[in-house]
């Protein structure tokens, strides 16, 4: 696997752990740290996808 397809798993990942606490009620401040990592990886894929090779 690539490296963007890797960090899009991770970020879907991420997402459904999030929803998954926040909905539950679990984890406290984790379920921040897990949506503010993906939105880092969200992030870091918009513009390292937009180079030139």
């Amino acid at each position: 696997m690539s490296l963007p397809a890797i960090l899009w798993l991770v970020l879907v990942v991420l997402v459904i752990l999030w929803l998954v606490g926040f909905v539950l009620n679990i984890a406290g401040g984790l379920i921040h740290i897990l949506i503010v990592a993906a939105v880092i990886i969200l992030l870091y894929n918009l513009f390292a996808g937009r180079r030139a090779v």
